[in-house]
């Protein structure tokens, strides 16, 4: 029903999943659809987001949602609210939740050990170009002295660069490190770009855990827009802490 990174398995309190396609009672087109905005019979969004976070272990009263808009923007969450026009979320409060809507941007998941916070990035390509994990982790430095060393990050899955294909617009804002040119088609690597960016803020490389899950290739276990367009449904990404 759901992936469970590995990064976070040495912290008790920390609890973060990302949904798939499938779960108890999945039905196509939409499947295990956790998202009200494709067009899927609104009981059937709310019976599997709570078939979701029972499975996760929280309740679902207690999750923060953020209507996403590739920006850069990112908000702290003290208690339990809906944002619209997010794209991060933070918290260092236990007992709450922050939500992520998937469906081939890359989600980003982030927990601080030392000081208790925890994090939740959408980040397509606008957002990665423009840095969005960066100014996350800039925040949580300035509001909570974080320090990188002690960050430990998950970035989940995603569509890969050999199935994201973009035009020459979106190519030339990418460094050459982080795409590609093949048989007179363009690519960009997102989760690439954004682990580079982990390094270059000084996370260690050991804390750092990237999905080899490709949303677009892997379309037995996902959702994935760019393959599937109105006829997809989305996924949720969570992290909290207990």
């Amino acid at each position: 029903m759901f992936i469970k990174p590995g990064i976070f398995d040495k912290f008790g309190n920390v609890i973060c999943g990302v949904s798939t396609r499938f779960g108890k009672e999945a039905r196509p087109p939409f499947d295990f659809n956790m998202s009200f905005k494709v067009g899927d019979d609104a009981d059937a969004v709310k019976k599997n987001r709570k078939d979701f976070f029972d499975a996760l272990g929280i309740d679902g009263s207690r999750v923060t949602f953020q209507f996403q808009t590739h920006s850069t923007v990112h908000n702290y969450v003290s208690e339990t609210c809906f944002f619209s026009g997010s794209d991060g979320l933070y918290t260092d409060k236990s007992g709450l939740f922050l939500a992520v809507n998937v469906a081939d941007c890359i989600p980003v998941f982030v927990y601080d050990s030392e000081n208790k916070i925890a994090a939740v990035i959408h980040s397509g390509w606008k957002g990665t170009q423009q840095r969005i994990v960066t100014h996350t982790i800039k925040t949580m430095t300035d509001t909570f002295n974080s320090k990188p060393e002690q960050l430990y990050v998950y970035v989940g899955p995603g569509i890969s660069i050999n199935n994201f294909e973009v035009g020459k617009e979106v190519y030339d804002l990418f460094e050459e490190e982080f795409k590609e040119a093949r048989a007179g088609k363009l690519y960009v690597d997102l989760k690439k770009d954004i682990y580079s960016r982990l390094i270059n803020t000084g996370v260690p490389a050991e804390n750092i855990e990237v999905s080899g899950y490709c949303t677009y290739g892997d379309k037995e276990l996902f959702h994935s827009y760019r393959r599937d367009g109105e006829k997809s449904g989305r996924m949720l990404g969570v992290i909290g802490m207990k």
